[in-house]
């Protein structure tokens, strides 16, 4: 996953564990697509100042993910169930070892959430 989508997606996640000017520099930033220059002209401060704020922001994300995971397991979690569901799609009659290898990854999926 690209730099932009991750931090996106870590912000979906962890977003309301920043500062509120960090939640604020991060969703005109990354979500709105706003420079940097344009973020500093809104809030009459230096580039400088919104890029600081922008890389604390980044390594508070990150630095929650890698305690929490909360982010790599949905991901897990998420390909997991497409893999059940292509086995689901893909049954045939007498393909009944594609129920069985769904039902096992359902079962470990929901063991997971807990």
């Amino acid at each position: 996953m690209e730099k932009w989508a991750w931090i996106n997606f870590l912000y979906d996640f962890y977003g309301q564990l920043l500062t509120p000017r960090q939640q604020k520099f991060t969703e005109l930033y990354y979500a709105n697509d706003l420079s940097l220059g344009e973020i500093a002209e809104q809030f009459a401060i230096s580039r400088q100042a919104v890029h600081d704020v922008l890389k604390r922001a980044e390594h508070t994300l990150s630095g929650y993910e890698e305690k929490l995971g909360l982010a790599g397991k949905f991901l897990a979690q998420k390909e997991r169930l497409a893999e059940a569901g292509a086995l689901l799609a893909g049954y045939r009659p007498g393909q009944e070892e594609k129920i069985v290898r769904a039902r096992e990854i359902l079962k470990e999926v929901t063991e997971l959430e807990r």
